[in-house]
């Protein structure tokens, strides 16, 4: 019996605060790498929840999204490796002031803050071909509502069946 495939579901923010853009510094397999504050939907939370946790797990910000910035379908295949297909929700929002004391989610190294430019000079260094695609989208005025996205109560945990 053949297996169904299933793309990975991520989420990432886009936070754009004068002029510069939030990203997060990461180690990755293929050494450090930059990337917009991202992750894995986790099970029992929606879209919304889960760019949140992740904005403040991997920056120590407080995130708030007010749009949907791009759905986007990526394959990546690193050697030796099976490709892994990832389905993106890119969200726009305002992160708030890093909470003193809270320690970045494991492997991310430090955050910053580039330019359009700055980030269109470091293609090499991002974790993949979205990073960029997700700012340039947000700087087209690309924004859908946040209540574009739906989520069924089933899918939080102890919900009624």
């Amino acid at each position: 019996m053949d297996e169904r495939w299933k793309p990975s579901v991520t989420v990432a923010a886009v936070v754009e605060r004068d002029g510069r853009f939030l990203l997060v510094e990461e180690e990755t397999s293929d050494g450090l790498r930059l990337n917009n504050p991202a992750g894995h939907l986790d099970p029992g939370e929606s879209l919304v929840q889960a760019v949140v946790r992740e904005t403040l797990e991997e920056t120590a910000c407080p995130f708030e999204p007010d749009g949907l910035v791009g759905i986007y379908l990526a394959t990546t295949a690193r050697p030796g490796s099976e490709p892994v297909t990832y389905l993106r929700f890119a969200f726009s929002g305002r992160a708030g002031d890093v909470l003193k004391g809270r320690a970045l989610d494991r492997g991310i190294v430090r955050t910053l803050w580039l330019t359009p430019d700055e980030l269109r000079t470091s293609v090499a260094r991002h974790r993949s071909p979205l990073v960029l695609r997700c700012v340039e989208d947000h700087l087209a005025g690309r924004r859908w509502p946040l209540d574009v996205l739906s989520t069924d109560p089933g899918v939080y945990p102890f919900a009624a069946p």
